[in-house]
């Protein structure tokens, strides 16, 4: 209650500002990122009814037809942007197993994406990797129905089978599957070295499990003692023919007087699937999905065209975003900035720029400095800094962008509460669910975004590009 009551004050203060302040599509999508405020609708959708949206996944295009419809809905230009395709498709249904002999247990694992299911349960022994051929043809028999454990930390990608002695021999030997151990929470990544190169009649046939490192040792040491250790495991990981294709999603309220200039906000629909994608980067798509909602359903024509970018297979190596600057569908030097939202679900509380930016984001942000006093907005300088390598400006969608010169503001974000939020803990793991998300921090950022990003748009101007960087 004390958070409406806020959020009211602050808008009847907004209306009561000067003339120059009183931008009625501003007051419009402040008012309705108030009282109706559909950010967490969408983070809901794309977490709890999609789901992971790994490339090459039927969850993936659902998602892509989805954010197109809703852009569609509120009037927008759509733009659906082919990227790539991937050979085969990959699904991946429920998973679970236990240890059935002793005291029993129910274990905490995750299978990398493009790796091998079981087909229904499965129960098999427990053997330990072959050290060496010798000690392969030994025991080559016990191989057979087993779960082999394997050593080596896990990174969340399948097994490196070059670090495993008599990997295929044991496959051969009849071997259902590898268990590697896992530090929790656990990363599970997908076979990136493999999974565009698959084909139906190339599919990896047996399980590459990442265990609990906990649940790990305690098997590990019940095999060591000579105990009988029995494990059954249900994975339904699906493959599918493709070719499946995959797109960037880009909704556009088209330019009054520019249209040909650009502000571009926008965040990245493709998610590891061991969880829901909630964080990383759920939450960077329904943020921008509600900025264009405000600004669409609050009649906005800006100056300058603005595009809502969903990108797709970052987590592939940036595919998406890369594909768009690459094919000049907008030239970079029309670009005013780029705001990329692919990090924790802070709230927005600010924005720092070089001093030629300034004064213009001064002006642009003056509504959202009284917008909510439990999250007081400020733009702060800060000096220029060298430029992006050639070849690298970081590992998200704005890489491509500031290799080209573009200016790639992002909003300041930031921890008010104290929630304790460890990005790190939830990034590509198991853990990047919907209870990780922060409603009041995700529906106050939606409002701040649309505000700047419609503030840039109507400029007269491009951002300057002075000072940008220091070499």
């Amino acid at each position: 209650m004390k958070r409406i009551i806020t959020l009211a004050v602050a808008f009847l203060t907004f209306a009561g500002l000067g003339a120059d302040a009183q931008d009625k599509v501003v007051k419009k999508a402040i008012e309705l990122g108030t009282t109706d405020n559909r950010t967490m609708y969408f983070e809901d959708y794309l977490s709890n009814v999609i789901g992971g949206r790994i490339v090459g996944s039927h969850n993936l295009e659902d998602a892509e037809k989805w954010v197109a419809n809703q852009f569609r809905s509120w009037g927008l230009d759509v733009v659906v942007q082919e990227v790539g395709e991937i050979n085969v498709g990959f699904s991946r249904g429920p998973w679970s197993g236990r240890m059935l002999s002793g005291e029993g247990m129910t274990l905490h694992f995750g299978t990398p994406s493009y790796t091998a299911g079981t087909k229904g349960p499965q129960v098999g022994h427990v053997v330990k990797e072959a050290a060496d051929a010798r000690d392969f043809e030994r025991r080559k028999a016990t191989f057979k129905g087993a779960w082999v454990l394997v050593g080596g930390a896990s990174r969340g990608f399948p097994v490196d089978t070059a670090s495993v002695p008599m990997f295929y021999q044991m496959i051969d030997a009849g071997a259902l599957g590898f268990i590697q151990a896992a530090e929790v929470p656990m990363q599970i990544h997908y076979d990136r070295k493999n999974c565009f190169n698959l084909t139906m009649d190339s599919l990896p046939k047996v399980c590459d499990i990442k265990l609990d490192k906990e649940q790990y040792d305690y098997i590990m040491a019940k095999v060591n003692r000579m105990e009988k250790v029995e494990l059954e495991f249900n994975i339904r990981n699906n493959f599918f023919e493709g070719p499946v294709k995959y797109h960037n999603i880009l909704g556009i309220i088209k330019g009054s007087k520019y249209p040909d200039e650009y502000v571009i906000t926008g965040g990245h629909l493709d998610a590891y699937d061991s969880a829901t994608g909630s964080v990383d980067d759920g939450q960077g798509v329904s943020v921008t999905m509600e900025s264009a909602r405000l600004l669409a359903l609050s009649g906005a024509k800006p100056k300058r065209s603005i595009m809502f970018s969903i990108w797709t297979a970052e987590e592939y190596g940036l595919y998406g975003s890369k594909h768009f600057v690459e094919s000049n569908m907008v030239p970079m030097n029309k670009v005013s900035n780029y705001f990329n939202r692919d990090a924790g679900p802070e709230v927005a509380v600010g924005v720092t720029v070089i001093p030629s930016m300034y004064d213009d984001f001064k002006k642009i942000c003056e509504p959202l400095e009284t917008l909510n006093e439990e999250f007081p907005f400020s733009v702060s300088k800060k000096e220029s800094a060298p430029g992006p390598k050639p070849t690298s400006a970081g590992g998200s969608d704005h890489a491509y962008f500031a290799m080209n010169g573009v200016p790639t503001v992002s909003l300041d974000l930031k921890d008010v509460r104290g929630y304790n939020f460890n990005y790190r803990e939830i990034w590509h793991t198991d853990k990047d669910l919907y209870n990780m998300v922060y409603p009041d921090y995700l529906e106050h950022s939606s409002i701040v975004n649309a505000v700047v990003v419609y503030g840039v748009a109507n400029l007269d101007h491009l951002l300057s590009r002075d000072g940008l960087y220091s070499e």
